[in-house]
């Protein structure tokens, strides 16, 4: 059983950085993190693969934010700078089991399992 618990959300101003985490247990070899804005769909900003390696980001976010992995902490991380008031939603972060096809997944139904979320607001 996989369990996942985001923290490190909060408000900043438009050009400012904020780091998210996810604590991670169990085994995943794809993860994601997901953002969904008040009346929007929940869409897919950042995937990480960990065997063979490789990372996807959305062209929204592409040159802005980092995703990464922490092995010895259990950790996956978003590292979100130049912020702008268009990011601003509940960040989630998701994972599977399966590595195959993971930098094409694109979709909440391709990730069994979701943290609670944390929220990201960015002013302007």
């Amino acid at each position: 059983q996989v369990q996942l618990v985001e923290s490190g959300g909060g408000s900043v101003q438009a050009g400012g950085s904020l780091r998210l985490s996810c604590a991670v247990s169990g085994p995943t070899n794809c993860m994601a993190w997901f953002r969904q804005a008040p009346g929007k769909e929940r869409e897919g900003v950042a995937t990480i693969r960990a065997t063979p390696g490789g990372i996807y980001y959305s062209d929204s976010v592409k040159g802005r934010f980092t995703i990464s992995r922490d092995n010895a902490k259990n950790t996956l991380n978003l590292q979100m700078n130049s912020l702008k008031p268009e990011d601003t939603a509940m960040y989630y972060c998701a994972a599977r089991v399966q590595w195959a096809g993971c930098l094409n997944s694109r979709s909440i139904q391709d990730f069994p399992y979701w943290g609670q979320g944390t929220q990201v607001t960015v002013s302007s």
